[in-house]
């Protein structure tokens, strides 16, 4: 595949003049667009057939795309097979492709072909489910594929949600519902100015998100407002550092609001001991008087819970007031879709329901899931996360989740058996985190460092894999991520392989440059 898949030219068929539409006030017809239509679905088949032949990372410098592009909008009618054309030609060189196999930066992920189907038929009924009435099929489909995650999660029917575009929106909601349970009518009197509210706090681990800490500027907590608990030797929250956070922050007049418990951490995919923090969490509670929320943040790793031998990461998650896991990370569902599940969807309600008379509604029993958060506009992401749960069922899910995991420890064996890496910690997902040996033949732990550093510019130089790395104990680590639908153990080989060509190269040039 060459860098454009146009250059099949799956719209070739395509005259070169306007469509009828563009020349009149309507839309485009049906005829017309069933000829491109036919041509958009072509490109992607043929995009998804040779996007390995692709470099992953795009190329391009900052600017160069857009100033290939006309300033201005045209101000005639221009043809569809234009914009197609273009978009073969300006925009997919500037494209970084994460459905790429041997994308393995981040969080590896996959936009499926039925979720891709989905996102078409998504667009094509154009809903707004803010309310129950002006869409009752996204509503209950909404209801319903939240419910079916759940039992492939193995949680109880008290588990209710919605959809939302991604954990960090899904976590500031579960915090404004943590905010408004303090009883502190935060909702109705705000925070600004107020000399009879105590300094909020939430506690997360130094390896959560960095949502967390939005979520808490956003809800006017402040970064102040989080208070990071250290971890131990495998980058897990430490209970009896919690617990005397906690009892100092008391003391000093703080309000603990909320714990953020991670499942599958970003740097290095572990696992918070959440029975340990629920104790925590609840002995505090004990003792204070008043609630504190237990929010998990699963939005890579809870996925994995759908194999029974891997259930164990969520175990606890009974005694948590909310969840969050993204479809969009490891479940094969297009960007964006993220799951809030809660014990009490109500909490939500109680924080965000706002109904202005041109909204009023009476339904019953419908569900209006504008309550529940900010948004009133709100897509019907169910449909694409109810035609892949559908087209692979929960045992195809499984498979491909063990495949996934199988793929790491295949690289983890490679990382242990190799004389210049090391495994950072073992991995139980499907990501695994190295870095180079220090006072090896790249020199002392700053030198290797900086290697580390070269290893990636190599890696985006060559082209044929993305890497991503971070910073764990000063040590600069790298991080191989895995759980595209497309990667086979070909890209595992390739994947290693560039690595070790990398290394090789930073070796024979003495390793580092001042």
């Amino acid at each position: 595949m060459s860098q454009h898949p146009g250059d099949h030219d799956p719209h070739a068929a395509l005259d070169d003049g306007l469509d009828p539409a563009q020349l009149g006030i309507g839309d485009m017809d049906a005829a017309t667009f069933r000829r491109h239509g036919h041509a958009v679905i072509e490109w992607i088949a043929h995009y998804l057939d040779g996007v390995d032949d692709l470099p992953v990372r795009s190329r391009v410098t900052p600017g160069e795309v857009r100033a290939q592009l006309p300033a201005a909008p045209p101000q005639d009618p221009e043809p569809f097979a234009a914009a197609l054309a273009d978009l073969d030609e300006v925009l997919l060189p500037g494209i970084t492709h994460w459905n790429h196999p041997s994308f393995h930066g981040y969080f590896a992920i996959s936009g499926s072909a039925p979720g891709i189907l989905g996102e078409a038929l998504t667009a094509a009924l154009n809903v707004n489910g803010m309310l129950w009435r002006t869409s009752p099929s996204a509503t209950e489909l909404e209801e319903l594929v939240l419910d079916w995650l759940r039992q492939l999660l193995g949680m109880s029917d008290a588990w209710k949600g919605l959809l939302t575009d991604g954990a960090s929106t899904s976590t500031m909601l579960a915090l404004a519902a943590a905010r408004e349970r303090t009883g502190l009518d935060v909702r109705q009197r705000g925070m600004a100015g107020r000399s009879d509210l105590p300094l909020l706090r939430v506690y997360s681990s130094e390896q959560a998100h960095s949502s967390v800490e939005k979520a808490a500027i956003a809800l006017g907590l402040g970064r102040d407002g989080v208070r990071t608990i250290g971890v131990d030797d495998a980058f897990r929250m430490r209970p009896e550092a919690l617990t005397a956070a906690i009892e100092e922050d008391v003391r000093f007049g703080y309000r603990p609001i909320a714990i953020v418990a991670t499942v599958g951490t970003t740097a290095t995919t572990s696992v918070d001991p959440l029975p340990a923090i629920a104790d925590v969490r609840d002995a505090a509670v004990d003792e204070l008087g008043h609630p504190i929320w237990l929010h998990v943040d699963g939005a890579y790793g809870a996925a994995l819970a759908a194999c029974p031998e891997h259930r164990h990461i969520l175990d606890g998650i009974e005694r948590a007031d909310s969840l969050v896991s993204n479809p969009h990370k490891w479940l094969f569902t297009p960007i964006d879709a993220s799951a809030l599940l809660l014990r009490d969807r109500d909490a939500l309600a109680t924080a965000f329901t706002l109904v202005p008379e041109y909204l009023a509604t009476d339904d019953g029993e419908g569900v209006d899931l504008m309550d529940f958060g900010v948004q009133l506009g709100r897509r019907f992401r169910a449909l694409k996360l109810w035609l892949v749960l559908r087209y692979f069922g929960v045992e195809g899910i499984r498979r491909r989740l063990r495949a996934h995991v199988r793929q790491a420890r295949a690289v983890a064996a490679w990382v242990a058996a190799h004389p210049d890496i090391e495994l950072v910690v073992p991995p139980e997902m499907s990501t695994v985190v190295f870095r180079l040996r220090a006072e090896g033949r790249f020199g002392d732990t700053e030198a290797t460092d900086t290697a580390s550093r070269r290893v990636l510019d190599h890696l985006d130089a060559d082209g044929r894999i993305l890497l991503s790395g971070t910073v764990l104990d000063d040590r600069h680590v790298l991080r191989l991520a895995l759980g595209n639908l497309r990667t086979t153990d070909a890209h595992i080989d390739r994947a290693t392989a560039a690595i070790d060509e990398a290394l090789q190269a930073l070796a024979g040039d003495g390793g580092v440059h001042p």
